[in-house]
């Protein structure tokens, strides 16, 4: 199962967050800091995975980019990376050219509109 989404870019500014469990405002900027910190730190030799307190992390890097999502232990984790690459690949398609300021612009237009 799906914990949480998040798109990042290089300085660790959150540019996108998406929990699918209860989180506290406070607890979610601890766990933000710290995930951004653990996956910015990796080189790109290492494994996109990372076991990370209960859950596990998976990310990819695209340029400036970083998308990160938590799952629990049972998830398959190629699934997931899978996934990221997916979702990508929508917003690069939709966008034309993915970039961490056409998507915060994109969906604050959607959550003024919701």
């Amino acid at each position: 199962m799906i914990k949480f989404f998040l798109m990042v870019n290089k300085q660790g500014q959150t540019r996108l967050s998406r929990y699918y469990e209860h989180v506290e405002i406070n607890k979610r900027t601890m766990l933000e800091a710290e995930v951004i910190k653990n996956c910015l730190s990796r080189s790109k030799d290492q494994c996109s995975f990372i076991e990370y307190k209960d859950f596990k992390l998976v990310y990819r890097q695209y340029a400036a980019l970083f998308v990160v999502v938590g799952i629990n232990e049972t998830e398959n984790e190629m699934a997931v990376y899978e996934l990221i690459h997916n979702f990508v690949e929508v917003l690069d398609k939709y966008f034309s050219r993915v970039v961490s300021e056409c998507i915060m612009k994109y969906f604050l237009s959607f959550k003024a509109l919701g």
